[in-house]
């Protein structure tokens, strides 16, 4: 897994926790819905490249 695809998926996840936690403190559902989908395509990314990591061994 290249450093930069793992920033990427970490940034993604850290991002997507941060703004759904902050739209469920104002009620703002869809909001929250979006930051959720950005924070599970976040830790797709990593399962992803751990997944292709594994394979080249």
């Amino acid at each position: 897994m290249s450093a930069g695809e793992k920033a990427k998926a970490k940034a993604e996840q850290v991002v997507g926790k941060t703004v759904r936690m902050a739209a469920h403190a104002v009620h703002k559902e869809t909001l929250a819905a979006k930051g959720a989908a950005l924070e599970a395509r976040g830790t797709t990314r990593g399962a992803k490249e751990r997944g292709k990591g594994s394979l080249k061994r």
